[in-house]
């Protein structure tokens, strides 16, 4: 792992919570990838991990760090669900340009490099994908578009997917953002306070993917958790004007 101080152009976060193995060749993709388009980067590998289990990832992520300089990782006992982690890998980000993927493969890792040339080649101040085709569950595809338009209606927000990933946003953009969500909904509050500040968003579609890795974590108690959300954070925006 290399002490470099330098500022990348790209800080890649992938969020590799139980990924185990997994989360070597899909590293390894990312930094071929980049590599072969000479992209100045730095790859961050969200490791975090609850103690009491017996999650091998952080371990994984360790080994991979040694072997690659450019990759920094993240591996604190967890205080928080997916947006803890999400926001542990971006506090770690020094980057011009701030990317975040989940790591299990359902978003391809060849979006990082279209959406980074996507905003680089642009005025847009975040970029991210939507899911236009998907091989999940009839099930999750059912709550993700219930949420979506849920979403879109309660908070005005144009854009099509709230939860696709990958997002890359800018510095300046990032830095204006004050991200508290712990759990699932921290890809929500990235667009309403991106909406609030008057970021211009691109979007551009993509494939989501079977998960043949990991069982979904979305459950029942996952959507009671997305309408808790909603309405604390519909109550939190009435104090700003638009």
């Amino acid at each position: 792992m290399s002490g470099n101080t330098k500022i990348p152009d790209l800080s890649v976060v992938v969020l590799c919570y139980k990924t185990g193995y997994f989360a070597w060749p899909f590293a390894e993709n990312i930094i071929s990838m980049l590599n072969d388009e000479n992209i100045d980067y730095e790859l961050i590998l969200v490791g975090n991990y609850y103690p009491s289990s017996q999650d091998i990832t952080p371990d994984v992520v360790r080994a991979i760090a040694d072997k690659y300089e450019r990759v920094i990782i993240v591996t604190k006992p967890k205080e928080g669900m997916m947006g803890w982690d999400m926001r542990s890998g971006l506090d770690a980000a020094k980057g011009r340009y701030i990317a975040a993927i989940d790591g299990d493969g359902q978003m391809p890792y060849q979006d990082i490099l279209k959406v980074y040339k996507m905003i680089k080649n642009s005025n847009f101040d975040l970029c991210k994908t939507y899911r236009f085709k998907r091989y999940d569950s009839f099930y999750r595809r059912l709550i993700s578009i219930s949420y979506n338009f849920i979403f879109s209606i309660i908070f005005m927000v144009s854009v099509r997917d709230a939860n696709s990933k990958p997002k890359i946003m800018t510095r300046e953009a990032f830095d204006k953002l004050r991200l508290t969500s712990d759990d699932w909904f921290i890809d929500a509050e990235i667009l309403i306070q991106a909406k609030r500040l008057g970021f211009r968003i691109g979007e551009i579609p993509t494939v989501f993917e079977k998960n043949i890795e990991r069982a979904s974590f979305v459950k029942i108690p996952t959507i009671f958790e997305f309408i808790k959300n909603i309405i604390i954070y519909r109550i939190k925006e009435f104090r700003y004007k638009y």
